[in-house]
């Protein structure tokens, strides 16, 4: 029986080639998920490793220099110049050096920012005795010794055209500044290695700019000969002053840490990866089960005869699963190989992309092997259990009567009324999941989606009969007789056509939903700052770090501009509760921001009073004309008063106060964004006078309100692509299965395409026939993947609606439109390679086959 199996593979092989395909991909998807995130996270891992080599113990600290954790007594400034001294004065310790860095943006020779503002750094040059800091190995000059001077990364120097001796304009978060270039360097610093630039400053300079004189965030220590981590920390940590926020942690201690940040943070991606890895392998289930069906039923005689020779069920049963085994171990092999490629790709790809990837040799751990051959030799072999079992059920006298026999009535029955309950449990969670909110009720309604589904592709067999016999009349009048027996074809095998528009409707499902939720986000958000944002431009960070103070008194002067609204932002509490804060000019805030108040009236602000989310207030039971006590960020008390509250605006925070409020308690104010209001409106000059009057600063961008509405929603459309991209892998495979399917239902037919081109059915309409038959299968999988899809999203939205006031669902029916356009082209494509064959075909061979 082994034998017989392993002959019907290479039999049959142009047969089982779409299947070993899809369980290829579905294979090539997790190996190469694996070996990429084991072999970047490894290469990370690495590269901490030896950035901590030398380090016996490092001083972490999280200074606040705007006071906003102070005690009310001593602000918490990191780690002082004095402290470092007594630590160096220890007997085992060689070095003590102090580290401290923050946000630096270089500008290229167009004035743009070079690299992506979020790993944009600047630090201190901490140099030795020696003159050299062990940090940084310059490649030419040397690093900067004074104000006025710094030294630059290779890839920064190379992108901006930077030498030594030449200049270049930086940025922290306030003014646009020139610097002497003293020396470029290389390095392993992770702000580098994520596609940004490291600006190196004296070591004065980078503390005026990110603390404060004579402090530092981090303290870097190195042992003497024979002296150990642990007696160090206990040394050092008692020198560490009691107000501090400074943890000391050994070099090892600090390399496995983050260590163990680098594997989460990769098995957060690995994860997501897997799932839409499993979403295709999903699909490919049904791919293979409809080939092994179909390869059953055109071998029934054979099996027939195997069975009148002396086989058993039980061998029958083996000899299939055996095919399935042989299939799914070839698959698993090209499958790991490709997915070792699509590992190498994506390691180049994201180096292309401007990340700068540590070296390293590719990992490939012994579990990935055996789990790539794992997931494509069990996905394999599972699909194809049912088609076994029921190959060994037919009767041989009834197999060798019929080459084709269909499932029997009551195996339809059955999967009918399994597939009715879970479809009502499904619709029955999903409904509680919308109607609960909150975190459970969006797992509720995942949970039943997932059930949903299983039971809608359960009952596909039950649904595609009224439906495409409802279009039968429709395709008859239009195209004839091609779109009649397309649609007669179609309906023959309720259980293939199911098994063909299943895949579809799976990959169409996620992609609805995921598409309805994403733009009905994007309207929300857009209505909740866009729409209430009645200022020209808004002026903020590129990387979302405060604004200098200087910033707004600069546009201000700008001819034009008639206001420029500082958003200032604190986080304190209000009688008792943690409350973020938005501060700014009463005058101008109502100028270029809309509030709609509930109770209450805008004008309180200019009294003294506070604006207080409706939301918030209802929350705490806070009416307008209440007293509550502000505990502020230097520890001082006092009581403001509510003087009103407003609906839903993403614009503001929980609480706004009038900036004169706030300013007496806190010693630098973190202003998030600028509000621009101008006489004229939005104009290309006005724009660019605001932008010149910040000194071309290329960490500062200036948008208008497209642009304002471009950063929230680009968000949003750039995860979407993502999506798309990572489900296009079940979609392809889903294609797969329409020529598998389509490629098969010819083989089987081709005594009728036979005598159907005898009594006058031309080659053109034969191959209309077949392609008819594809965009019919396609557009009701599509279908039914769409009509779940809107179903899902409305309820997930209905859950998240309470959590994200003015939340409406938006129906995208262009794209939904686009969706079944595509489905329908999918049809068409799949049927290219079948159509043409059917139209090939001889016909005297075609009616002389049994």
């Amino acid at each position: 029986m082994f034998r017989t199996a392993v002959r019907n593979v290479f039999a049959h092989k142009a047969r089982l080639l779409m299947t070993l395909l899809a369980v290829l991909l579905g294979v090539a998807f997790v190996s190469g998920t694996l070996v990429f995130t084991d072999t970047i996270g490894t290469a990370y891992k690495n590269q901490a490793t030896t950035s901590y080599a030398g380090t016996a113990v490092g001083i972490t600290s999280y200074p606040d220099p705007d006071g906003s954790r102070s005690d009310g007594n001593q602000r918490d400034l990191g780690v002082s110049a004095a402290t470092v001294q007594h630590i160096a004065a220890l007997p085992g310790v060689a070095t003590a050096t102090g580290r401290v860095d923050g946000f630096a943006g270089v500008a290229d020779a167009k004035g743009k920012l070079i690299g992506n503002g979020w790993s944009n750094e600047g630090a201190n040059f901490a140099p030795g005795k020696d003159g050299k800091d062990p940090r940084y190995a310059f490649v030419s000059g040397t690093g900067p010794t004074r104000a006025g001077q710094i030294a630059v990364d290779q890839d920064t120097a190379r992108k901006g055209g930077f030498h030594v001796g030449g200049t270049a304009r930086v940025a922290t978060n306030g003014p646009v500044r020139t610097y002497t270039v003293t020396g470029v360097f290389t390095t392993d610093d992770g702000s580098v290695s994520a596609g940004g630039s490291l600006v190196l400053f004296d070591t004065a300079s980078a503390q005026s700019l990110y603390l404060a004189p004579g402090h530092f965030k981090d303290v870097t220590v190195t042992a003497k000969p024979g002296a150990s981590q642990t007696t160090l920390l206990n040394e050092i940590a008692p020198l560490l002053p009691k107000n501090s926020s400074a943890v000391a942690q050994t070099g090892q201690q600090l390399a496995d840490q983050q260590s163990r940040d680098i594997e989460q943070q990769f098995s957060s991606l690995s994860t997501m990866l897997l799932a839409f890895a499993g979403i295709a392998l999903f699909v490919g289930v049904f791919l293979i089960a409809n080939t092994f069906t179909m390869l059953v039923a055109q071998r029934s005689r054979e099996l027939a005869l195997m069975r009148a020779l002396g086989a058993s069920r039980r061998q029958i049963t083996r000899s299939v699963l055996t095919e399935a085994l042989v299939v799914g171990v070839a698959a698993s092999a090209g499958g790991f190989v490709a997915g070792v490629g699509i590992a190498v790709a994506l390691r180049s790809a994201m180096t292309s992309f401007g990340a700068k990837v540590p070296g390293g040799p590719l990992v490939v751990a012994p579990s990935t092997v055996v789990v790539a051959f794992a997931v494509g030799v069990l996905i394999t072999v599972l699909a194809a259990w049912l088609p076994a079992r029921r190959a060994a059920k037919i009767p041989p006298v009834a197999a060798m009567s019929s080459a084709d026999l269909p499932a029997p009535t009551k195996s339809l029955v059955l999967r009918n009324s399994f597939g009715g309950l879970l479809t009502a449990v499904g619709v029955a969670l999903v409904l509680i999941g919308g109607a609960k909110g909150g975190t459970n009720g969006r797992w509720t309604v995942g949970g039943g989606a997932a059930v949903l589904l299983t039971g809608v592709i359960v009952l596909t067999p039950l649904l595609s009969q009224p439906v495409i016999a409802g279009v039968r009349p429709l395709l008859a009048r239009v195209f004839g007789v091609s779109g009649n027996l397309a649609a007669r074809n179609a309906r023959r095998n309720p259980r293939r056509t199911a098994a063909t528009a299943s895949a579809l409707a799976i990959g169409l499902s996620l992609v609805t939903g995921m598409t309805v939720l994403g733009l009905s986000l994007g309207r929300t958000i857009d209505k909740t700052t866009v729409d209430n944002v009645s200022a020209d431009y808004m002026v903020q960070m590129a990387n979302g770090m405060p604004l200098d103070g200087s910033v707004a008194k600069e546009i201000a002067k700008v001819p034009g501009v008639t206001d420029a609204t500082a958003m200032q932002h604190a986080d304190f509490t209000l009688d008792g509760h943690y409350s973020a804060v938005t501060a700014a000019d009463p005058a101008g805030l109502t100028r270029t921001v809309r509030i709609d108040t509930v109770t209450g009236s805008r004008s309180a602000l200019s009294q003294g009073k506070v604006l207080v989310a409706d939301k918030v207030a209802k929350e705490h039971g806070w009416k307008v004309g209440d007293t509550v006590q502000a505990d502020y960020p230097d520890g001082t008390h006092a009581e403001v008063t509510v003087g009103g509250t407003y609906g839903d605006n993403l614009a503001l925070s929980d609480v706004v106060m009038p900036q004169s409020m706030l300013a007496p308690h806190v010693t630098k104010p973190e202003i998030q964004v600028v509000l621009v209001k101008t006489a004229n409106g939005a104009s290309a000059a006005t724009s660019q006078a605001i932008t010149d009057a910040l000194g071309d600063n290329p960490a500062i961008s200036v948008m208008d309100q497209q642009g304002i509405r471009d950063k929230f929603g680009g968000m949003i459309n750039d995860m979407l692509s993502i999506l798309y991209g990572l489900l296009g892998m079940s979609l392809v495979i889903a294609v797969l299965g329409v020529v598998n399917t389509l490629a098969m239902s010819v083989f089987e037919r081709r005594r009728e395409i036979g005598m159907l081109r005898a009594v006058g059915l031309d080659r053109r309409k034969v191959k209309g026939m077949i392609r008819l038959e594809a965009v019919v299968i396609s557009l009701f999988g599509a279908a039914t993947g769409i009509v779940l899809g809107l179903f899902v999203a409305w309820a997930t939205g209905e859950s998240i609606s309470g959590s994200l006031p003015g939340y409406a669902m938006v129906l995208p029916w262009t794209r939904i439109a686009v969706f079944l356009a595509l489905a329908a082209l999918v049809g068409l494509l799949a049927a290219a390679w079948p159509a043409r064959r059917a139209g090939r075909m001889d016909i005297l061979e075609s009616i002389k086959t049994e």
